[in-house]
């Protein structure tokens, strides 16, 4: 069955993640297995930290206060980026590979009509991935 979980996150809007979260913290708890939540940064200064060291702090402190929050086993893995918005993509495959997670949950946004020309992240990570996608709609 599974036996990783790997759930990317932004930190910057964390608060509105909470059902994806709460999620992944059930399918952890069901399977008794870890969650690696993974961000991906710019090495450049930015709201979230001056540097990918600060950054990583961050989502460490965010993945254990989940861990504590939900009593599951959590990691954290950074991703810097020389451009986190053009880089997303490739950067989470390469992630879920490295994490060795074969179930990633994520949040999603309702489908509009730019999905129909570009397309999502979680789709990305379904079709370049070996591991099974779970969207969870906010």
């Amino acid at each position: 069955m599974y036996k990783k979980i790997m759930v990317p996150i932004d930190l910057a809007h964390a608060d509105k993640l909470a059902l994806a979260l709460d999620t992944a913290a059930n399918l952890a708890k069901l399977y008794r297995i870890p969650v690696t939540y993974v961000g991906v940064t710019a090495s450049l200064p930015g709201p979230l930290g001056h540097n990918p060291a600060e950054y990583a702090k961050k989502l460490k402190a965010f993945a254990d206060d989940q861990g504590v929050r939900h009593g599951i086993a959590t990691e954290s893995m950074p991703v810097v980026s020389h451009d986190p918005a053009v880089d997303l993509d490739e950067a989470l495959v390469k992630a879920v590979h490295e994490t060795g997670a074969n179930l990633v949950v994520m949040a999603t946004h309702i489908p509009n009509v730019a999905d129909h020309i570009w397309p999502s992240n979680g789709g990305r990570l379904a079709t370049h991935t070996d591991a099974s996608v779970f969207l969870v709609r906010h």
